[in-house]
Parts: structure tokens; C-alpha cells; sequence
């Protein structure tokens, strides 16, 4: 049996064969010989298995975790995948991707809830967790199946937007720097993270575009950027700041954009639960109150599916006018003259005695 110590490690280590491949070294995890010895011809039995038999080798949640954030290190949205990882290591700390079933989900669900935290934050970490064990299964072929996963009820999805006067107030109360980018992004509806990394190199002046590249979009296609006069006249004013980056703040790339200096200018505007990233929200909504067709707009916003621009459909009404006007009165009178019928269905005189 193959079990020794290391100067470097207070556990006793195994050295297991393997035919065809280099020996297997690995730490017990114990100080303890005799469960040293137990671990070693667990993991022996294990490693026959999976030569002899096919079985797949057992995989823990740590590994899975490591291999996932190094393939999707450029991934948009990967700060928040890691924040809701952090989360969930103690609930699955230690395990094998196979002991990771229903009943391991729904405590990190219930979990969640004891915390007051919102269907939607729950919900976000369980799809983190999917999307882990998908590719466990899919891609890496360390699963033979993923569990089901039971998803919380959500509220529908959130428009808020600003009227006119609210965002001239909002832009008066934000510091400079600010004030240029909230600026760009109500003029063209860009993200946060694609203001904040605006190049020049991204940016054409003469014909008035700028471009988002696909690796910097969420739905991961390049977006065309026509750039009106709002926007430009920002642009021309950040020309000379910065020899890479259009938005700076003191003579650095912009990296925090909701920053207390943003919460305090949206308080002494007098404007309330408002995000940064409803000021995208504020763009369309102006957009089809102004009568932008739908299927422009998704294509301005960059939005991959038609479902993510119907939230501000109800917000335009005018292609909905002409079949309104179908319905008049003068129209269902069909062969009569509107003012005999008025005429025929007026109240008769009263009779005298």
C-alpha cells in the first residue's frame, strides 16, 4: 500500500497506480493512519472502476467551480456569477457533483428565502448552478444527468423611466463626469459596462457610430450605434481627456458608475427607486412613446429576442389608432344617415288632452 507523509503537509498522502496514465497522488485529507488507509483503498476501488469498468471519475464541486470561471473568465455579468458562488461554497463545499441533487437545491433555495432575500436573487443563484452542472454533464462529460431544477415565481420584469423634467433635475444634480455618461446613455440606451468601456477606437465621428463589440455585448453580437446630435455633442466634448478610454474621471478610466455621488444626485433630484440601468429603460420608453416601431427598437437596443422590447409596447400607441377609428359610430350606421337616425330615435312629443 502506497501511504507516506510529506514534509509539507501534516496529512498522509496516497500514491495509487494507474494503467496507462501517471499514478495517482493525492492528500488523504486526515492525520489519522487508519482512516488514511481507509481513504486509500476507497480511492483504489474507485480508480479500478474506472479503468475496468468505465465508470466516470468523481468529481467535487471545486473543481467544477475553478474549470468553469477560467473557460468563462470574459463572460459579461462573470462579478455577479461570482458573487452568488461565494454565496452558495458553504452549502456545497466539499461535495461530489453527483450528490448534488433535488434535495441539495432546494435547501440552497429555502436557504435563500430564510434570508428574506427576493425570489429573483434565489432564482439567479440556482441558475448559476445549473450552468455549472450543465457543462459538468454537456461539455466536460462529468455528469450523466443534470438534476431538475424548481424555479421560484418572479414578479414581472421592472420599466422604470424618467419623464423629461425628471432627468433635466437628475442631470443638474450629477457631478460632471457623470453627467456626460448619463447623458450618452439616455441618448443611445447603451449599458453601463459598454459606457463606462467606450473606446475611441470604437467611436467614427465623421459618419456618427460607434460600435460595441461582440465579446463587450450581453447577447454577445456586435451592436451599430448611430450617434444623434445629444450624443455627439458629449463625444466632442471628452475629445482630448483620455488617449484610449471617452469617459474618464480624473484622467482615469471610469471603473464605479453607482456610486454614492450617483445615489446622491438621484436624492436631491427628488427621484425615487431609480437605478443606473433604468436610464436604458428611460431611452426606450422614450423611443416608443415617440412612436419607434418595436422591431427598431430591438435592433437600437441590441436585444437578441423580440419578448425583451414588448415591455415598452404598451407605451406606443399609434399603430394601434387606425383600427381604433374602425370602430366608430358613423361607420356601424352602415345605410343610415347619421343625422336621420338621430332624428328617428329622438323622444316623441308629449300628447296633450
Amino acid at each position: 500500500m502506497s501511504l507516506y507523509k510529506r514534509k509539507d503537509s501534516p496529512f498522509w498522502w496516497v500514491k495509487i497506480s494507474r494503467q496507462g496514465h501517471c499514478p495517482l497522488q493525492e492528500s488523504t485529507g486526515t492525520a489519522n493512519k487508519r482512516q488514511a488507509r481507509e481513504y486509500h483503498d476507497r480511492r483504489r476501488a474507485e480508480v479500478w472502476e474506472q479503468h475496468r469498468l468505465g465508470v466516470k471519475p468523481r468529481r467535487k464541486w471545486e473543481e467544477a467551480v475553478l474549470r468553469y470561471l477560467e473557460e468563462s473568465a470574459d463572460k459579461p455579468g462573470i462579478v455577479t456569477f461570482r458573487f452568488h458562488l461565494r454565496w452558495m461554497q458553504p452549502h456545497l463545499e466539499g461535495m461530489d457533483l453527483t450528490e448534488i441533487d433535488r434535495d441539495v437545491v432546494e435547501r440552497i433555495i429555502q436557504t435563500g428565502l430564510r434570508e428574506g432575500v427576493t425570489n429573483t436573487t434565489v432564482n439567479r443563484r440556482v441558475q448559476v448552478l445549473r450552468a455549472i452542472l450543465r457543462r459538468a454533464a454537456h461539455e466536460w462529460e462529468w455528469l450523466d444527468k443534470v438534476p431538475r431544477f424548481r424555479m421560484l415565481n418572479e414578479p414581472q420584469g421592472r420599466v422604470r423611466f424618467l419623464t423629461r423634467q425628471e432627468a433635466m433635475r437628475l442631470l443638474t444634480e450629477l457631478p460632471e463626469h457623470l453627467r456626460a455618461m448619463a447623458r450618452f446613455s439616455l441618448a443611445t440606451g447603451l449599458r453601463q459596462g459598454n459606457v463606462k468601456r467606450l473606446r475611441w477606437a470604437q467611436v467614427d465621428r465623421e459618419r456618427r457610430r460607434a460600435w460595441i463589440l461582440a465579446e463587450e455585448a450581453k447577447a454577445r453580437r456586435a451592436i451599430s450605434v448611430p450617434l444623434n446630435a445629444e450624443a455627439m455633442q458629449v463625444i466632442e466634448e471628452q475629445i482630448g481627456r483620455h488617449p484610449e478610454f471617452v469617459f474618464t474621471f480624473q484622467g482615469e478610466p471610469v471603473t464605479q458608475i453607482s456610486t454614492k455621488a450617483w445615489r446622491s444626485a438621484v436624492k436631491r433630484a427628488g427621484i425615487e427607486n431609480f437605478r443606473w440601468h433604468d436610464l436604458r429603460h428611460t431611452w426606450a420608453s422614450w423611443h416608443a412613446q415617440n412612436g419607434t416601431p418595436m422591431n427598431v427598437l430591438q435592433e437600437l437596443g441590441g436585444w437578441r429576442t423580440s419578448e425583451m422590447v414588448q415591455r415598452y409596447a404598451h407605451l406606443s400607441m399609434e399603430h394601434l389608432e387606425r383600427y381604433a377609428e374602425q370602430a366608430r359610430l358613423s361607420e356601424l350606421a352602415i345605410g343610415y344617415d347619421l343625422a336621420t337616425l338621430e332624428k328617428e330615435t329622438a323622444p316623441k312629443g308629449r300628447l296633450t288632452h
